[in-house]
């Protein structure tokens, strides 16, 4: 019988692609679940300290759905480092703007570890498109089908 915990190594690692189509999705439930991939917490060899994550590819970045009226309550803040320089929008301006995967990319952000350098390393592993296409073929990606894994993933309206 074993005494001590395998602890994943850096260079054990291997790292999978895959596609998540954001048609619909709702926002948080698609943040978490990319969080989640990021980090490799689905994986059973899964280390904390190691960057075991996959590398997640969004595409239709746009086309996110929010519940109740968070399209129109939730605000995003930042400062510009200006005296009086808060400034403010909307989840649905930003989404109807020039940079809509900024929501998406902020919300999983989020679900991250703070202020850490694995947090910002495994971020790097998230790629968000905006329309259907992508071009990262030729790592053969696998597709999840996100919708399918719970019929609250998905919002139509």
């Amino acid at each position: 019988m074993k005494t001590t915990t395998a602890s994943l190594k850096p260079a054990e690692v291997e790292k999978k692609w895959i596609v998540v189509d954001a048609q619909d999705a709702v926002v948080g439930r698609l943040a978490s679940f990319i969080a989640m991939r990021l980090r490799g917490k689905h994986r059973p060899d899964y280390t904390p300290h190691v960057d075991c994550g996959d590398v997640v590819v969004v595409v239709n970045a746009d086309k996110v759905k929010f519940t109740g009226k968070k399209l129109t309550d939730k605000v995003f803040y930042w400062h510009t480092g200006h005296p009086g320089g808060v400034k403010q929008r909307t989840a649905g301006q930003i989404l109807g703007g020039k940079y809509p995967e900024r929501v998406l990319e902020k919300a999983v952000e989020r679900m991250l570890p703070k202020e850490s350098p694995l947090a910002r390393k495994q971020l790097t592993h998230l790629r968000i498109y905006t329309g259907a296409e992508h071009p990262h073929e030729a790592q053969n990606p696998e597709t999840i089908a996100f919708g399918d894994l719970n019929a609250k993933n998905v919002r139509s309206a």
